[in-house]
């Protein structure tokens, strides 16, 4: 059955992947959708006219400044295609009468499966031996890892995300710990421990980060939660780049401190990420740096980037629009943030 609304949504940040999904997932709410791959903010306000909502993602910015544009502009919703929403000021919405959702949940495992394949990557530098063998080396000299069986596996922030990585570890047979204000009971049945952030940080081999940028979480990682870890510690952040001091973690792998280092986020990424820049020269030097390290893994905030996750982010906004629009009450409250 086709719902008949004449909703405008305006996407930014948008990639070809985007208009497939989300045209797909349109053919029952029929919505007018117009995208523009540039990212939202103040330079671009000029490009928004007669648009109900406004779709955005990780790297754009919603600002009080932006937000108070889009309402003079008749702007009543924003929709985030993502769990995370840092990047609104959600007081400023509040304000102005803006509804704002996001998506809390897109295949959790999409995520945790990805910062497991950057652990077993780092360990066993497939990476690495890939290039070798197309090369003829054949030699294993450099190549050697370790068992993550009955290693420690420290996992911060146990939301959905955190939680699959956590049972993901647990099928490894390595020993998980856990952080979280809020204990999840199903991973306490499955004999993960919850722990201190302390203790997590001193006993973990290995370091994943799971939880949303607050600012209480703000460089979560940092010289001196570094000095806390393990010598030869490997760290992941599949979450959001502000988790980390990327200054300090820069100056932990030089001490050798950090023994690995896996990022799919990077607190600059707005200004690399989802671009094609390999016919540029790259003036951020600190992204620069980290790629110079052999073992340093950076892949460039794709993580989510499946087609059931996409299916289900797709799905999901459109829905939360729909709801919004026909001041429907939402299946899932934790879509709603304002």
């Amino acid at each position: 059955m086709i719902i008949t609304l004449n909703m405008k949504i305006t996407f930014f940040s948008s990639k070809p992947y985007d208009k497939e999904f989300f045209n797909k997932a349109n053919q029952q709410f029929n919505f007018e959708l117009d995208y523009f791959e540039t990212h939202l903010g103040p330079h671009v306000l000029n490009l928004i006219e007669n648009t109900d909502a406004i779709c955005a993602f990780v790297n754009d910015k919603l600002d009080a400044e932006v937000l108070e544009h889009l309402a003079k502009k008749g702007v009543k919703y924003i929709a985030l295609r993502c769990a995370g929403f840092n990047n609104v000021d959600l007081e400023a919405a509040k304000r102005l009468g803006l509804k704002v959702s996001r998506v809390p949940a897109y295949s959790p495992e999409a995520v945790a499966e990805h910062a497991m394949a950057m652990i077993l990557t780092l360990n066993r530098k497939t990476h690495k031996a890939y290039n070798r063998v197309r090369e003829q080396n054949f030699a294993l000299n450099g190549l050697m890892g370790f068992n993550l069986y009955q290693k420690t596996i420290g996992v911060i922030g146990t939301g959905n995300i955190g939680a699959a990585f956590a049972k993901i570890a647990k099928g490894f047979g390595a020993r998980v710990l856990a952080y979280d204000i809020t204990e999840n009971q199903e991973l306490k049945d499955l004999g993960i421990e919850y722990v201190s952030q302390e203790q997590l940080l001193s006993e973990s081999d290995i370091v994943s980060l799971h939880c949303p940028l607050m600012d209480s979480t703000r460089h979560l990682i940092n010289a001196d939660s570094i000095k806390k870890m393990k010598k030869n510690v490997m760290l992941i952040n599949t979450s959001r780049g502000g988790l980390i001091d990327t200054k300090a973690v820069i100056d932990g792998l030089k001490s050798k401190h950090i023994g690995y280092l896996g990022i799919d986020v990077y607190e600059q990424e707005e200004k690399l990420f989802f671009r094609d820049l390999s016919h540029t020269i790259i003036e951020d030097d600190t992204i620069q740096r980290l790629m110079s390290f052999p073992n340093v893994l950076v892949t460039a905030h794709q993580a989510f980037f499946t087609q059931e996750a996409l299916d289900q982010i797709a799905n999901s906004t459109l829905t939360s629009l729909s709801h919004f629009e026909k001041n429907e009450e939402f299946e899932n409250p934790n879509a709603v943030l304002v």
